[in-house]
């Protein structure tokens, strides 16, 4: 090869680099608030589908504000949603409450000393132990699952 073309090929790859970096700097976000305010919005939505008690949207929602499944408090309403899609007077849906479970356990991996207290007036249980025993009971089979006063017991 001759060492001009080296040297042009050189230059050629340097200017296309270059162009790269400047582009993802220009289109990255400014301030920490930029980065965070889609999440929130996001999780936003989630609560506010959750509240309504539409928790397929909800679940959506909160995907679209953790795709990584690494925050815990997400990962907690996830959980929550599948737990109150799952309660039945008469049943319980032993597969979205399996699928709680793995949520939940997420939840609890990514909280802080692995302990999660949640302050949300709305909800029954209050910390991802008290869900994950609640998932766990509910995704059992025994017999108190055919106990007719089952059907007065409410949903948390």
């Amino acid at each position: 090869m001759k060492p001009i073309l080296v040297r042009v090929a050189g230059l050629v790859l340097a200017a296309a680099y270059a162009s790269l970096i400047v582009w993802v700097y220009a289109r990255q976000p400014r301030t920490v608030r930029q980065l965070t305010g889609g999440m929130a919005v996001n999780f936003e939505e989630g609560l506010r589908f959750f509240r309504n008690d539409q928790f397929m949207e909800a679940r959506a929602a909160f995907e679209r504000a953790d795709p990584a499944h690494q925050d815990a408090l997400t990962q907690f309403y996830v959980a929550y949603s599948f737990y109150r899609q799952g309660w039945g007077r008469v049943y319980r849906d032993d597969a979205l409450f399996r699928l709680g479970l793995e949520a939940v356990d997420r939840a609890i991996a990514h909280a802080p000393g692995g302990r999660l207290v949640v302050s949300d007036g709305n909800l029954g249980m209050h910390t991802a132990d008290e869900l994950r025993a609640e998932l766990q009971r509910g995704a059992q089979r025994s017999m108190s699952d055919f106990n007719p006063m089952k059907v007065f017991e409410p949903r948390k």
